[in-house]
């Protein structure tokens, strides 16, 4: 590895600055790899071409990106057969003669969101379209809907035990792992991490109060109001984008919640099982317990046996249920599949870069910046934090954030700390919550657009309705990364405390723009669908 000294910040910068300035953040990847290869090569363009092919290559050959690279695919493919078998519209229907109250029907949105934890396009896909009707015939505005979708996405993917996020966010913390020679469990860093994803756990928080309140605050206050009093979930002028799914279509009629229930539950077993099979099982177990088990298991491998599990089970389904043909469960696949295509490619240009900052030492760089500067490791996760959130905001990815900023973020909270404890845990926590608050609520981010698609919202009201109550969770968790830093380091303590400030920001807005628009507390009414 040459030294590259400031020069080897360009790799990231320019992913950034492309991403931002002509938000295709496939190409600003590219080219943040590619910038990284021609300086490997001795700033030969040509050479530095081979490079880039020859990381790229790599990173798709790898063991474990190839396992998860898999992975991604097979959960498209259970979900294109849960979709476009009517699996999901069956739980719609299931739902509908028992929820009858604006309230139930918000909290049951949000209850859905969170169980549809495995993915944040399924999760759009699945929750927009199952209660879109039930929330419409209970007078819950589709900015409101939109809001429920978006915020049980990218926040309750990024957190969950088994998602399509976990392999990828393993992958970029065992790499950042290795590259220093530390031998941590990467899984155990991640579980050690969540509680420091502040603004995940937040924001998914902040839309259960507000659903079951019914206070709101900001432009949502108008929308929820309008919607509760005229009837209208949509304002007068609203344009809702599209709400069939391009690729797969329209879902199968009569489709049946067996479909939807017992694939999921495969998934989840078959992966579970796999982590205790791979970790070791009972002799690790009996060894140092579960986080022994977990630290050993291949979690990549366990992924791909729960989702392909999950397509064998779905695919047994329809054809015995007979609601889809072989032809049709195989279309329903491929095209579940295709699904995933950008997702896959974002991960692997993503892998790519932290190949490149690699090679021209952009993270031990910065490390040395930090450390002539005398940064405290408490204070790097505030700088991370902040870093990601303008990060992901501008370019609408989270994915890519987590690419730019793992490299960095571990081996700088390392560096001045000289072991594996609360300062690196809470800056990968910092790197995930920085990153998915953009993946939230930016308006250029894909989950963004795909709430307001399958809610049936005009994209610019959800987004108008929404960055409130994101600006609201990650101002708190910004407070809670300042009292790290200061050296509150109990994830616990400051949980607890971000929960109690997040609930007074809650009120103290209500209550001002209640005062500011004539309603009450910002409090809207309960409707009851009547007989």
């Amino acid at each position: 590895m040459s030294d590259f000294g400031v020069l080897s910040l360009l790799p990231p910068l320019v992913a950034i600055i492309l991403a931002i300035w002509t938000k295709r953040v496939i190409l600003a990847l590219f080219s943040g790899v590619w910038i990284g290869g021609v300086m490997v090569a001795g700033w030969n363009p040509v050479t530095g071409t081979t490079q880039t092919l020859d990381w790229i290559v790599e990173n798709a050959m790898d063991d474990w990106n190839v396992k998860i690279l898999l992975f991604d695919f097979l959960i498209g493919a259970g979900v294109g057969l849960i979709y476009k078998s009517g699996g999901a519209s069956a739980i719609g229907r299931a739902l509908a003669n028992k929820v009858r109250t604006s309230r139930s029907a918000a909290v049951m949105g949000w209850l859905m969101g969170v169980l549809v934890f495995f993915d944040d396009y399924t999760n759009t896909i699945i929750v927009g379209n199952t209660m879109r009707p039930i929330t419409d015939r209970t007078r819950v505005s589709r900015e409101m809907l939109a809001y429920i979708d978006d915020s049980t996405a990218a926040p309750v993917a990024g957190i969950a035990l088994v998602s399509t996020w976990i392999g990828y966010e393993i992958g970029l913390i065992g790499k950042a792992f290795q590259g220093l020679k530390v031998d941590y469990g990467a899984y155990v860093a991640w579980l050690h991490s969540v509680p420091y994803t502040f603004y995940s756990i937040l924001a998914i928080i902040l839309v259960f109060i507000v659903a079951y309140t019914h206070r709101h605050f900001g432009a949502m206050l108008h929308a929820e109001y309008r919607a509760r009093t005229t009837g209208k979930v949509l304002r007068d002028g609203a344009r809702p984008l599209m709400t069939t799914e391009v690729d797969l279509g329209m879902p199968k009629e009569g489709g049946s919640v067996h479909i939807f229930i017992w694939p999921i539950l495969t998934l989840i077993f078959v992966t579970l099982y796999g982590m205790w099979y791979t970790g070791g099982g009972g002799e690790a177990y009996a060894k140092g317990g579960l986080m022994e088990v977990l630290g050993n298991s291949d979690s990549a491998l366990s992924l791909l046996w729960g989702s392909f599990a999950m397509v064998v089970v779905a695919f047994a389904l329809v054809l015995a249920m007979k609601k889809m043909t072989i032809e049709e469960a195989e279309d329903a696949i491929v095209r579940g599949m295709k699904q995933m295509v950008i997702a896959n490619t974002i991960l692997l240009l993503a892998w790519s870069i932290k190949s490149a900052t690699s090679a021209v030492g952009t993270a031990d760089y910065v490390v040395g910046l930090a450390k002539s500067s005398g940064l405290s490791g408490g204070w790097v996760p505030l700088i991370v934090f902040l870093a990601a959130m303008f990060i992901s905001f501008t370019t609408g990815t989270s994915w890519g954030t987590f690419g730019i900023m793992m490299p960095i973020a571990i081996p700088l909270a390392y560096s001045v700390t000289g072991n594996v404890g609360p300062e690196v845990f809470a800056s990968i926590g910092a790197v995930f919550a920085g990153g998915i608050f953009g993946d939230h609520c930016s308006p250029i981010s894909d989950t963004t657009i795909m709430s307001s698609m399958f809610s049936g919202s005009d994209h610019i009201d959800h987004v108008k309705t929404q960055i409130p109550y994101a600006v609201t969770a990650a101002g708190v968790s910004f407070v809670l990364y300042v009292l790290f830093g200061i050296g509150v380091r109990n994830w616990a303590i400051l949980l607890s405390l971000g929960v109690v400030l997040l609930v007074a920001a809650w009120y103290f807005l209500s209550e001002w723009y209640g005062k500011k628009y004539g309603i009450p507390h910002g409090k809207v009414p309960v409707y009851t669908v009547e007989e």
